[in-house]
């Protein structure tokens, strides 16, 4: 139960730190002047701190142990979310979610191998599963406050400073927990406890031959064919590199722009949409753990993917053949059709827009038209494009819009929820043997948040470059391209321990 606790509040901490700047942003614009560069400064600060965490984490977790290195990431993020209640400036805002992503990236990897490490092969999926269903909520709850504090003077300071809470808790539960369950020297030591039960006296007897070989393990051997790991480690880089170039941060991260750009037009109604979204998240992941250890890893991640390519090349944010007058936003995005194909919308639109749109005011469309210089060139291209144009009712239209792009949102992180989101840490936490571990995990985790870095700072200027529907097309092709990868090289763990995954990837030679 202890373990589960850990767990749960683990990823209820990362899910909330990652979820809270959605809603936080829209007040920090106003109160700090933000312009778009900074916005995706401070979007990305996080992702920067958890990235140069990976690099060194794995070191940590390998050499102290999985329990101190989550004892330290506690107190880290202590530090980390009190310099974002108290900044007074930019650069302090900056520091505090560098300091943040530092703590939970170390966090998110020792929790993952500690409670794959203390219970058993049937138990393994639905209790590493748990760490994402905390993620889920920490991201609802993140949602939830972000409505709450919306209309509150400074209320992004409420935003980062309640995540201290969950923190505390997760730093005294954890010292009531074993030290680390394995050791490098003592895995039939910590079996004969009942840390790990293993299937049968089979699986004992390899366990204590097992610390012999692990103690030999570099960290170059991850690029050698020694024990298969250079296959060990395409697959938990490749899982890694398409969860994040499917698009999913930017679907969190900007979640409330999103909803505000096609029409949500306050603040509390975009960010009620993300609630929406984040409750989603907490169902498709409970499901997600329930079928973990029944349906498998392999079947999920494929599921998941196919249902993620379609809810995003489905996506509605197609360009209209009028010019409504609904939202500040949205007259750039319903300007027209351009010359460059049916999906290419919000051109150079979207971007300026986040800059322009301040959070309690509605700008005029004919400011807005200025600043852009695009509605009326928009109108011309129109004129010979092919289909009806909208009539009469920009209300209604729009009213549509808005809920089909939340469906859509909804299908794709129900997706994410159900594949890519436990079961990568899942696979992640079972292929590599024990003595470099730490190492390993660290490593794939370093490239999934240089991924996610690259595609949360490029967001907002790809859309600038090549659209909004291109852009999610694109990250619907690469669901399908990730659909083909799982298929043909990662391997079913369900039901085995990780003795006998280890043994599984030894003896086999995978092309």
């Amino acid at each position: 139960l202890l373990s589960a606790t850990v767990s749960l509040l683990g990823g209820l901490i990362f899910g909330y730190e990652l979820g809270i700047i959605s809603g936080a942003l829209l007040q920090l614009q106003v109160d700090f002047h933000l312009s778009c560069f900074k916005q995706e400064v401070l979007v990305s600060a996080l992702l920067i701190g958890a990235l140069l965490a990976s690099l060194v984490g794995g070191i940590l977790i390998d050499r102290h142990g999985r329990r101190r290195a989550i004892l330290v990431s506690n107190l880290v993020l202590l530090v980390g979310s009190l310099i974002l209640t108290l900044a007074r400036s930019f650069i302090g805002l900056v520091i505090g979610r560098v300091t943040v992503g530092f703590a939970i990236s170390v966090s998110s990897m020792a929790c993952c191998i500690y409670v794959s490490e203390m219970v058993a092969a049937h138990q393994r999926g639905l209790l590493v599963s748990l760490y994402e269903v905390g993620i889920t909520i920490g991201i609802l709850l993140s949602y939830a406050l972000n409505y709450i504090f919306a209309d509150v003077e400074e209320g992004w300071r409420y935003m980062f400073g309640l995540a201290i809470a969950p923190t505390a808790m997760q730093f005294l539960s954890i010292l009531f927990l074993p030290v680390n369950p394995v050791k490098l020297s003592s895995w039939d030591s910590d079996c004969q406890k009942g840390l790990i039960q293993l299937q049968d006296t089979e699986d004992r007897a390899a366990a204590k031959r097992e610390p012999y070989k692990e103690k030999h393990y570099s960290f170059l051997d991850l690029f050698r064919t020694r024990d298969n790991m250079r296959r060990r480690t395409l697959v938990g880089l490749g899982l890694v590199l398409f969860q994040q170039f499917t698009g999913q941060p930017n679907v969190l991260g900007y979640a409330s722009k999103i909803f505000h750009s096609v029409g949500f037009q306050s603040n509390s109604s975009a960010i009620l949409a993300s609630v929406g979204l984040g409750a989603i998240k907490v169902v498709a992941t409970l499901v997600a753990m329930a079928f973990a250890d029944k349906a498998g890893r392999r079947v999920l991640l494929m599921a998941g993917c196919v249902v993620m390519a379609i809810s995003l090349t489905q996506h509605p944010l197609t360009p209209l053949s009028t010019q409504p007058t609904v939202s500040p936003i949205l007259p750039a995005l319903g300007a027209g059709k351009s010359q460059a194909g049916p999906g290419f919308a919000a051109t150079r639109s979207f971007t300026k827009a986040f800059a322009s749109t301040q959070s309690r005011e509605v700008v005029p469309d004919s400011s807005l038209a200025q600043k852009r210089g695009l509605v009326g060139p928009a109108k011309e291209e129109t004129v010979g494009s092919a289909g009806p144009p909208f009539g009469g009712a920009p209300w209604a239209e729009h009213m549509v819009l808005n809920w089909i792009t939340l469906l859509s949102m909804m299908a794709f992180v129900s997706a994410f929820s159900v594949g890519f989101g436990p079961m990568t840490w899942l696979v992640l936490s079972e292929i590599y043997p024990a003595g470099i571990r730490g190492r390993a995990f660290a490593f794939c985790n370093s490239f999934n948040w240089a991924a996610n870095l690259l595609i949360s700072l490029s967001f907002l200027d790809l859309i600038d470059a090549i659209g909004f529907s291109w852009m999610f097309l694109l990250y619907g092709l690469m669901g399908v391209m990730a659909v083909i990868f799982i298929y043909l090289f990662v391997p079913e763990t369900k039901g085995q321990s990780l003795e006998e995954i280890d043994q599984q990837f030894s003896r086999k030679r995978y092309v």
